[in-house]
């Protein structure tokens, strides 16, 4: 998993085989497929995996007593450290899952394979509304104004457009965020 991670993730959806990836664990080809029935299941797994690892991290964060607004910094800097410490896990979301969505049609349609992702945000956001600190509005309005803008700034520091490193940036979006969310 972690090695095709890696190489879709550089390299892309399209431009890797499963020759490739079985080279790069030295395994041959036929013993991959004995995993793997084709590299559009193995994209899918990987989506799901990559949920999991986000998921479980939002959850942990989720189940602190503190402030939303320290919540979202929390989330904040745990996407920014992921991206830098792990940028394939970002890395293929952004280049597989969002831009090849073909790929994903049969067994990923809507949020299915990265529902372990969107519920511990949904989670968030609803504990965030039930205690009064964020206003309650539609759920993809509001995750696609975390997400988009978690995102965007990991493409800009994955693109070298940021003349600081993306700790540098974690206090005034995570205040953004929380100014765009609040009640």
């Amino acid at each position: 998993m972690e090695s095709a991670l890696v190489l879709f993730s550089k390299e892309g959806f399209f431009e890797v085989t499963m020759a490739d990836i079985a080279k790069e664990l030295g395994m041959s080809v036929g013993n991959l497929y004995n995993y793997f029935s084709s590299k559009e299941a193995l994209a899918k797994e990987l989506i799901i995996y990559i949920s999991k690892i986000l998921g479980e991290e939002i959850r942990k964060i989720n189940l602190k007593k503190i402030s939303v607004k320290e919540k979202i910094k929390e989330i904040v800097q745990f996407y920014f450290t992921t991206a830098k410490r792990r940028p394939e896990l970002i890395e293929y979301f952004l280049r597989v899952y969002l831009a090849n969505r073909e790929i994903f049609k049969n067994g990923c349609e809507g949020m299915i394979c990265v529902s372990p992702f969107v519920t511990e945000i949904m989670i968030f956001f609803e504990e965030g509304v039930r205690s009064g600190e964020l206003r309650d509005q539609d759920f993809f309005s509001a995750f696609g104004l975390f997400m988009g803008y978690l995102g965007g700034m990991v493409f800009l520091m994955g693109e070298r457009m940021l003349p600081n490193e993306i700790d540098y940036y974690i206090e005034d979006i995570s205040e953004n965020i929380y100014r765009a969310l609040k009640a």
